[in-house]
């Protein structure tokens, strides 16, 4: 009977184990870095100016029927949402180091020219980390499918990548840095 107990305890562990989540590690460049720390400083100053709206709204009165309080609570709670998410996303940066980045096979921040061979259309993007992506800048996050097909390949390769829309077949005609 002890022992049953016993390894009922060590299985309920082993589920804690199996549930808990390593953070995600945030690849990105220096100034991505130092743009959400900027955002995160920006964040962090609304604090006051948020929770003295809730204070004028609960000065108004009644509380159950006060849409400014109720307003004023839900900016704070999505204020706060987006300072734990920048936190969580600078404490587990890793910023890549520019001067370790070669051009012989793709990789972060490789500046990437290929031609899709379905569309017969010449593109070049940028590769970076998540929080710096933005496709009409020309900066494709490294961990979408077409930055993972790219990613380890050489110039001349040939790489599929599956897409909501299907399967897009891309050579490599340039990398640069």
């Amino acid at each position: 009977m002890q022992n049953e107990q016993g390894s009922a305890s060590k299985t309920a562990g082993l589920l804690y184990l199996t549930f808990f989540e390593m953070p995600q590690v945030h690849y990105m460049s220096q100034e991505g870095l130092d743009a959400l720390k900027k955002e995160l400083d920006e964040a962090i100053a609304q604090r006051p100016v948020i929770a003295a709206a809730i204070g004028e709204a609960r000065d108004k009165g009644d509380l159950s029927e006060n849409a400014e309080y109720e307003s004023a609570r839900e900016a704070q709670g999505l204020l706060e949402l987006k300072i734990a998410n920048l936190q969580d996303t600078i404490i587990n940066a890793k910023v890549v180091d520019s001067s370790q980045i070669g051009t012989d096979k793709v990789q972060m921040l490789n500046t990437v020219k290929v031609k899709n061979l379905s569309a017969d259309t010449v593109m070049t993007f940028t590769l970076v980390g998540e929080k710096e992506a933005d496709f009409s800048k020309g900066r494709l996050a490294a961990t979408t499918p077409i930055g993972k097909a790219l990613m380890g390949h050489s110039k001349g390769d040939i790489v599929e990548a599956q897409v909501p829309a299907g399967l897009l077949k891309f050579e490599i005609l340039e990398i640069s840095f």
